[in-house]
């Protein structure tokens, strides 16, 4: 969806991956679907960094709902994201901890936070875009913009008892499959980043059914924050900076 609205838009393929370079309200962008999975994300993250050379990195897509507060449509800004599938498994289960940084040796932090401009940015861009409304038994209900928590795991979640323990574990709103992956590759390479995610489901056991039902409205929901976001980017940095560009991935 962010593809489309790119003007001079340029494919270019990398490994047999399409990336994307173009301008979006005036800046600078290359965009890339990662593809499902951590390994897939990490991978394409990697190469966006080595090919493109992006000073920030905005990742966005679909997500589950694990906040019972959340419905589908609405949208998740996560000021810190963790691997939630990731330490050691124990008698009494999965205790989660980082990994060691191949770049400095450091253990890496269990939760990588956001950089915090790009959440402002983010947040300023949610009270300005018009959302598009779900339809529900009750009425057309507007989605609802949250700034919280996101994991990471490598299985798609349609449990209401994981859903329990991610939230108990690890305070999470929403779960997903690729977005501390990419945190990490930003963390580790010292690249600002913000993953925002929009809700196709309650991660439970009507998970399927209500992402093949949902799934093209949060995707809508999402690109267009993440649009409405770099357009506000581009000016505020413009007005700070003069006219320089700056190129962004997602």
């Amino acid at each position: 969806m962010l593809e489309d609205r790119l003007t001079e838009p340029r494919e270019h393929q990398i490994e047999g991956i399409k990336f994307v370079t173009g301008k979006l309200h005036g800046r600078n962008v290359v965009v890339v679907w990662t593809g499902v999975g951590k390994v897939n994300a990490a991978m394409t993250t990697t190469l966006l960094i080595e090919h493109f050379k992006p000073e920030r990195i905005i990742f966005t897509g679909i997500a589950g709902a694990v906040n019972p507060q959340l419905r589908p449509g609405d949208i998740v800004i996560a000021e810190k994201t963790a691997h939630h599938d990731m330490g050691t498994v124990w008698p009494e289960g999965l205790f989660v901890k980082g990994v060691k940084n191949r770049l400095d040796g450091m253990e890496n932090p269990v939760f990588f936070q956001a950089n915090e401009q790009l959440v402002t940015f983010a947040q300023k861009a949610a009270e300005r875009f018009d959302m598009q409304r779900v339809e529900t038994v009750a009425g057309r209900r507007i989605p609802k913009i949250i700034t919280g928590v996101i994991v990471t795991g490598d299985s798609f979640i349609a449990s209401t008892e994981k859903c329990a323990e991610l939230r108990k574990k690890l305070n999470a709103d929403a779960v997903e499959m690729e977005g501390a992956a990419v945190a990490q590759i930003c963390y580790q390479r010292q690249i600002d980043h913000l993953v925002i995610r929009s809700i196709s489901d309650s991660a439970d056991e009507g998970a399927v059914l209500d992402k093949q039902m949902f799934y093209i409205l949060a995707a809508k929901n999402s690109s267009d924050l993440v649009a409405e976001m770099i357009g506000l980017l581009g000016s505020e940095l413009s007005t700070e900076k003069g006219s320089g560009s700056k190129k962004s991935g997602s």
